[in-house]
């Protein structure tokens, strides 16, 4: 068990929370969400002990091991992936240490056999004969093949180090795990390994997640950090929210009530208190007006930014055309012969584990890269707005302010209209004056789905668009696309978002492309679908 005695951490002025009493039991599922910068991560910090509270403190029952999912992608590049794994325990890696010293002694003592038999009965307590099997289904069922089990850390790729870390994070089954985004870069089929892995997980799991759909399939509690505290309720994301809006509109029902009774009584007031005959009456119901409080309803930190694609005007039926499309980066053919057709009002969801590919197959379709056969046609009634995976060549150096990053990008160059753009976007006030070039990840987004909303573009392409967005803003993006007229292509490892957005649903595959017009979860119940997945990826 691990819990919390009346915590509170500040910087400075600002108090993130302040007496916070929580307690974690086993057999849960805790998500921790909140408003970006509310505190989420740094909670997760304080449990693990990496940062100390400014006031009360955090209680671990004794004995009891905890993991935590680590965000150092270089702290392991020269030891082995499966060791980097059996890592996660660090007691059982200590002991198979001690065990390999003792066997290498030329010398070795009556004591040195003793120790050893001490050591081999622990090993054997932890499950040490298990544990590179145990290592290597962790490492399978996140997408990391056997061939890559005897590399070093350094030879993956910063995609597979990720997933690396979290199979070290899950190894041993810790009595308390601590993950941070555990889904970033994991496909749809590690993701739902996760999912299932953590159902049956029999400790405590406490976790900060974006992903809606994952929170949902996981958790038995979320955790607000709102109004500088954190609060506990029992269910999984989507109770949480859908209770937390009706107690609201309770709450706002109940005011509405005493705000007309108030009302009333001001214009009696108003009307009569200059009145001699009326007046003692006046001054009675003044006393009532007194006496009635409103229940302040406090504004939350959440909010929501106001996302809505407008074509400057309707595309025609011939879209785009792809034909037999082949792409061959650093010697492994991420695109081959890939061939589609794209229909107006298609909003369609590339799926599969080629990141590589996707992001290649975009980068072409906008000309940016050059595919090495094939070819690909756009309708002349179109146009195209692209929100790349990786945005850094719009920011990186960039020192001029926002409202002339993004003046850059509107065809109204007057600067009340700019500052008024960025507003929606949660850029009010001094925030507009910030320098391109220091921006966050999730505030380098809202830029670009700035500068794509301006485009009055009729089809968009997105790669990624949720990565580094927080829950508000990945909500109103899934709303504003729901909304859009125009045709979608888009990558996302978001479950919710592209179940409810795509009603096109394409899996790039080494031998071309599984097409389907459906929605997610209507195309992963397909049971030709299945059949293609099992053979592809031996799930």
């Amino acid at each position: 068990m691990i819990a919390t005695n009346n915590l509170s951490l500040q910087f400075g002025k600002r108090v993130l929370y302040k007496n916070v009493n929580l307690k974690f039991t086993p057999g849960n599922c805790y998500g921790i969400i909140g408003a970006s910068g509310a505190g989420k991560s740094t909670f997760l910090r304080l449990l693990s002990g990496e940062l100390e509270p400014t006031g009360g403190n955090v209680e671990v029952t004794p004995g009891e091991r905890m993991a935590v999912l680590k965000q150092d992608h270089y702290a392991f590049d020269d030891v082995e992936v499966l060791r980097t794994v059996i890592m996660g325990h660090a007691r059982l890696v200590e002991i198979m240490d001690e065990k390999d010293a003792l066997y290498a002694k030329a010398d070795f003592s009556d004591e040195d056999g003793m120790k050893a038999s001490e050591l081999e009965a622990e090993f054997a307590d932890l499950n040490g004969w298990d544990a590179e099997t145990e290592a290597a289904r962790l490492l399978n069922g996140l997408g990391i093949t056997e061939d890559k089990h005897n590399l070093l850390m350094k030879e993956l790729t910063p995609v597979e180090k990720v997933r690396v870390l979290l199979a070290q994070a899950l190894f041993g089954s810790p009595d308390i795990l601590l993950l941070d985004e555990p889904t970033n870069h994991l496909d749809i089929t590690s993701i739902k390994w996760l999912e299932n892995f953590l159902a049956d997980f029999p400790n405590t799991v406490i976790v900060v997640s974006h992903d809606r759909h994952f929170l949902n399939q996981i958790c038995t509690y979320i955790c607000d950090v709102d109004f500088g505290s954190i609060s506990l309720y029992a269910g999984n994301y989507d109770f949480w929210y859908q209770s937390s809006q009706l107690a609201l509109q309770m709450t706002k029902d109940a005011n509405k009530k005493k705000e007309e009774k108030i009302k009333e009584l001001q214009n009696f007031i108003s009307r009569f208190a200059a009145n001699a005959a009326k007046s003692k009456q006046a001054t009675s119901r003044k006393k009532m007006l007194e006496k009635i409080t409103l229940e302040d309803i406090k504004p939350s930190t959440r909010k929501y930014p106001y996302i809505a694609f407008q074509p400057d005007r309707e595309a025609g039926d011939q879209l785009l055309t792809v034909e037999n499309i082949s792409k061959t980066v650093d010697g492994e053919n991420v695109l081959n012969n890939v061939s589609f057709t794209l229909k107006k009002g298609d909003k369609v969801a590339f799926v599969g584990p080629n990141s590589i590919g996707k992001t290649m197959l975009f980068k072409i379709l906008m000309g940016e890269e050059e595919a090495d056969s094939g070819a690909f046609s756009w309708g002349v009634t179109t146009t195209q707005a692209y929100l790349p995976t990786d945005n850094s060549s719009y920011f990186d150096g960039v020192t001029m302010n926002l409202v002339d990053w993004l003046r850059q990008y509107s065809r109204d160059p007057d600067e009340t209209f700019v500052r008024g753009f960025l507003g929606r976007m949660l850029f009010s006030g001094e925030e507009s004056q910030k320098e391109a070039g220091v921006l966050s990840g999730g505030e380098r987004v809202r830029c670009m789905l700035s500068r794509m909303m301006l485009s009055g573009a009729n089809v968009l392409l997105m790669d990624e668009p949720t990565n580094h967005l927080d829950l508000e803003s990945i909500t109103a993006l899934n709303n504003g696309l729901i909304a859009f007229s125009g045709t979608l292509l888009f990558v996302s490892h978001d479950y919710e978002f592209v179940d409810t957005i795509a009603n096109r649903i394409i899996d790039i595959t080494p031998n071309g492309v599984v097409d389907r017009m459906s929605t997610y979860t209507e195309f992963l119940e397909n049971e030709t679908v299945k059949e293609q997945l099992r053979e592809k990826y031996g799930k």
